[in-house]
């Protein structure tokens, strides 16, 4: 069976914008849930919208890919799910290591999702000698000691971190020198990383934080709305609560 090793997506090599790979897994998904209802075409429309885009990006992301759908019938689902799999390098096997097995890190190692989606984690490393030979998900825990042997051993191209912040520059630094071109990291800092090393960085406070921004501003608005003027939202809602004849509700609570 192929590894991550050996083998790289084609998606650099034909010339598909970064813009259009980070869209792919959202079509993958759409396109999956599809597939599991066994759904055999789908419309641009249908498709883009399940993915949160428009259809115009749509077709324009699978033109690289030399789908174009067929006019009156759409997209053949099975196909799209075989084609953008095969562009996402998900159509073989991709050992990943996690470095870190605290709360987080042992939530990730039990997430069901890696394997039906082509990654098999080989591994799950922590410096607590504690841990060592404990089983989370039914991996046992190894220590960063062995951690160079690890990676070589399982022919490993993809390591996720998620160790504490002060921790993760290290980590990083024994991963990529160990062989690892690619880093999805979770730890609530930046990591420096030769070319070459492709960083993913996932930071859930940052996405807390944007959303606070978000309600803020809803809540701002909502403020600045005149006393005598009840928003639409608002009065479409009292309208909606009247009965047939008017102020009577039009189920009468228990």
């Amino acid at each position: 069976m192929a590894t991550g090793r050996t083998h790289r997506p084609a998606t650099r090599s034909r010339g598909i914008p970064e813009a259009t790979v980070a869209r792919l897994p959202l079509y993958l998904r759409a396109l999956t849930a599809l597939s599991e209802r066994s759904v055999p075409t789908v419309s641009s429309e249908e498709l883009a919208a399940a993915a949160g885009v428009n259809s115009a990006k749509l077709r324009k992301d699978f033109s690289y890919l030399g789908s174009y759908g067929t006019r009156g019938v759409g997209y053949d689902v099975e196909y799209l799910v075989y084609q953008i799999s095969r562009e996402l390098g998900l159509t073989q096997d991709w050992p990943v290591v996690i470095v870190g097995i605290g709360n987080l890190g042992a939530a990730l190692a039990n997430y069901g999702g890696f394997a039906s989606r082509g990654f098999r984690v080989a591994a799950l490393i922590d410096a607590d000698a504690a841990l060592t030979g404990r089983a989370v998900a039914g991996i046992p825990v190894q220590h960063t000691d062995d951690l160079e042997k690890i990676i070589q051993d399982n022919g490993v191209s993809i390591g996720v971190i998620a160790t504490p912040a002060g921790a993760a520059q290290q980590v990083c630094e024994r991963l990529v020198a160990a062989g690892v071109t690619s880093i999805l990291n979770f730890a609530p800092t930046v990591l420096s990383v030769p070319d070459g090393v492709d960083v993913r960085k996932v930071d859930l406070s940052i996405e807390l934080q944007i959303l606070a921004f978000h309600e803020q501003r809803k809540a701002g608005e909502e403020a600045a709305t005149p006393d005598g003027d009840a928003p639409a939202a608002t009065a479409r809602k009292q309208s909606a609560d009247k009965g047939p004849d008017g102020d009577v509700p039009a189920v009468m609570p228990a």
